[in-house]
């Protein structure tokens, strides 16, 4: 009879949440960056043309910070032991702290769309 490898499948699950986190915040990058002032990027945060124009600086640095999260997690894929798992949970707990702050001060939505998927991805690599 087979065993399971229950360590080796929650490691697994945690390299596939963390790369999808990541890519996650590629997409929040594209959208702050580049799209913030766009009917799609509007439509997305909820904003009028007036604001959309007047807070576009300011979403494009949110946007390079986030994108600097997933160059992070990227590398924390990419890295053998030690420095590959360490880097994960930096910057994995990084994004759960901002999801928890931007659910407080903006939107409770943050806390499911950035959040959660850190903080399962933290999870299982615990487990694992």
């Amino acid at each position: 009879m087979n065993q399971v490898d229950f360590a080796g499948l929650a490691h697994a699950a945690a390299l596939v949440l963390t790369a999808l986190v990541a890519l996650l915040h590629v997409g929040f990058l594209i959208l702050e960056m580049f799209l913030w002032r766009t009917p799609r990027g509007r439509a997305v945060f909820g904003t009028a043309p007036e604001f959309a124009e007047e807070s576009a600086p300011l979403a494009a640095n949110q946007g390079l910070y986030n994108g600097f999260l997933a160059a992070g997690l990227v590398w924390g894929l990419a890295a053998s032991d030690p420095t590959g798992p360490q880097a994960r949970f930096f910057f994995l707990c990084c994004v759960i702290v901002a999801g928890v702050f931007g659910a407080a001060t903006v939107s409770r939505r943050i806390i499911y769309i950035q959040a959660a998927p850190a903080a399962a991805a933290l999870a299982l690599s615990l487990a694992a």
